[in-house]
């Protein structure tokens, strides 16, 4: 069912588009869409005034203390008054990378050298004869020792009662 007043495709076509679709100019004459479930279609679109046109720039972030740290631990800035107020992102993602791939760097070295100092502390042990089986049985006789020594005292007091 097509309404009267509008005869052509074309018509029918742009007002569909405008029931949903509405741009308006903001402040900083950037042009906006956004989409509108009203039924009743918007009046006019206003189109971003000519001769306005927007200023390319790269888009940036400002970074916190602990970017800071990060952009020169990574070695991309010598000190914290040289690094700008805005950063880009890849800039910083590229810094972080960096700082993840020398903590991992350092953690193996950690690791390497906690596996020689393992190695050591089990040489001496073994130089002392402790090894884990005797740890064991040594925990399994105090163990053993325990329970006769409570045995016996519930043992006592059950005859003290008794008598």
């Amino acid at each position: 069912m097509l309404s009267t007043t509008l005869n052509s495709f074309p018509e029918l076509l742009l007002s569909r588009v405008k029931r949903f679709i509405c741009a308006r100019v903001t402040f900083n004459n950037q042009m906006r869409l956004y989409t509108s479930n009203a039924k009743k279609p918007c009046d006019k679109i206003v189109l971003k005034p000519e001769g306005t046109d927007p200023v390319h720039r790269t888009p940036g972030y400002k970074p916190s203390r602990f970017d800071k740290k990060i952009l020169l631990w990574s070695g991309r800035f010598k000190t914290e008054d040289d690094i700008p107020a805005i950063v880009s992102f890849e800039m910083l993602a590229t810094a972080r990378n960096k700082a993840r791939v020398k903590i991992c760097y350092i953690m193996i070295g950690m690791t390497v050298v906690a596996c020689f100092v393992m190695i050591a502390s089990g040489k001496r042990a073994a130089e002392r004869h402790e090894t884990l089986t005797s740890w064991n049985l040594a925990k399994k006789a105090k163990w053993k020792e325990e329970a006769k020594h409570e045995q016996q005292q519930l043992i006592n007091t059950a005859a003290s009662k008794n008598q």
